[in-house]
C-alpha cells in the first residue's frame, strides 16, 4: 500500500499535516463494510505490453456512473494499485463504480504518449464500459492526484470524450514554469541524488508501473536539477516554450472545458499551492463551473495521511461527491 511505502521513506518530510493524522488512516465505520468486486482489463496494447485498468464495483444490475482514478508520482512512479482502500470504498458507497488505470511512465515513455494513454483509457471506457464494466458511458468523471491530477486536467481538452467533471487533488496546470524547470528550494534541502544513481533507475524498455521505493530518487533528482519537464517530455522548456503550451492545461482552458473541483493544501512543498490558485483564476475568467477547496495548513498527499476519520478530510470527500452529483 502506498501509505506504508511512504512511511518507510524520507518523503514523510514532504508532508505538512495537522497532528490529527496519527490515528486517522484507519477505516471509518461507514465504509468499512462495503464489499466490492474487482475486474482487471486491458484498454490498450503497445509493443506487446498490455496497459491495464482495475474496475471496482458493487453488486448491482443498474449501470453506474464511473470515477476514473489516476495515480500520482510525477509521471515517473506509481501504479493503479495505489488507490487507497478507504477512498475506493467511499466512492463505491456513494453509488459510483471506480476504474483505476495504469499509464506508461516517464522517462521511458515521453509526455505525448502518456497523455495519449489517458485519452485512450477514457475512449475505451466510453466505448466498451456499458457491456464490459457495467458502467454508464455517459457519466464518466475523472479524479486525479498530483501528477494524476495534471493528467486529469489535460483530459478536459485533449480527450475526444470529455469527462463530465474533473477533480484535481493538488494538481498543476503549468509544467513549464520555474517551479518545475528550476531547482526546487525544498528538494535541495534533501540528500543530494547523483546523476549516476538517477540514471540507474531508468529502464531500457517501456514500463506501466514502478514502486515508490525504486523511483522516488529519480523524481527527487529531477526536482533538484530543475530537469523534470525535459526528463518527462524530451524537450527543454527554456528553449522550446511553444512546444509546452499544448501540455499546459492553464493555456488551453476555454468555454467548452468541463466543470472542475480544485483541492489543494496551502502548505504543499511539492506542488505549489499557487498552481491551483492560478487555475482557479483562469476557470473563473472563462466562466467554467468550478470550486476551489483550500486546505489550510495541509501539505501534499494530505488525504492519504489524513484519512476519512479526520473531519477535514472527510468534509473534502463529501464535497467531491456533492460536486460530482451536480
Amino acid at each position: 500500500m502506498l501509505y506504508q511505502r511512504l512511511m518507510n521513506f524520507r518523503s514523510i518530510a514532504l508532508l505538512i499535516v495537522p497532528l490529527v493524522w496519527v490515528n486517522a488512516f484507519s477505516q471509518s465505520p461507514e465504509v468499512n463494510d462495503i464489499k466490492s468486486n474487482k475486474k482487471t482489463f486491458s484498454y490498450k496494447v503497445v509493443d506487446k505490453i498490455q496497459i491495464k485498468g482495475d474496475l471496482y464495483s458493487t453488486e448491482n444490475t443498474t449501470l453506474k456512473p464511473v470515477i476514473v482514478w489516476i495515480h500520482g508520482g510525477g509521471l515517473i512512479f506509481g501504479s493503479r494499485g495505489d488507490l487507497p482502500e478507504e477512498q475506493k470504498k467511499f466512492y463505491l458507497k456513494a453509488g459510483y463504480s471506480v476504474v483505476s488505470i495504469d499509464y506508461r511512465l516517464a522517462p521511458e515513455t515521453k509526455l505525448p504518449e502518456i497523455v495519449n494513454d489517458v485519452e485512450d483509457a477514457i475512449q475505451w471506457i466510453h466505448q466498451y464500459g456499458r457491456d464490459s464494466l457495467g458502467i454508464d458511458p455517459g457519466k464518466i468523471f475523472i479524479v486525479g492526484h498530483s501528477g494524476g491530477a495534471y493528467l486529469a486536467l489535460m483530459s478536459g481538452y485533449s480527450s475526444k470524450i470529455r469527462p463530465r467533471a474533473i477533480v484535481s487533488f493538488y494538481g498543476y496546470g503549468d509544467i513549464r514554469g520555474k517551479w518545475y524547470s528550476s531547482p526546487s528550494a525544498y528538494y535541495l534541502t534533501q540528500p543530494a541524488i547523483s546523476k549516476d544513481r538517477a540514471e540507474k533507475l531508468i529502464h531500457d524498455s517501456v514500463i506501466t508501473s514502478a514502486p515508490f521505493e525504486e523511483r522516488f530518487d529519480l523524481y527527487v533528482y529531477s526536482r533538484q536539477k530543475g530537469s523534470w519537464p525535459e526528463l518527462v517530455s524530451g524537450h527543454n522548456p527554456k528553449k522550446e516554450d511553444e512546444w509546452f503550451k499544448r501540455y499546459c492545461p492553464i493555456e488551453n482552458i476555454d468555454k467548452t472545458y468541463p466543470p472542475v473541483l480544485l483541492i489543494h493544501g496551502d502548505k504543499d512543498t511539492d506542488v505549489p499551492f499557487a498552481q491551483s490558485v492560478a487555475l482557479n483564476e483562469v476557470l473563473e475568467s472563462k466562466g467554467i463551473e468550478h470550486k476551489f477547496i483550500q486546505m489550510k495548513n495541509y501539505g501534499h498527499v494530505f488525504d492519504v495521511f489524513g484519512g476519512l476519520t479526520n473531519p477535514d478530510v472527510a468534509k473534502v470527500f463529501n464535497e467531491v461527491i456533492e460536486f460530482l452529483g451536480k
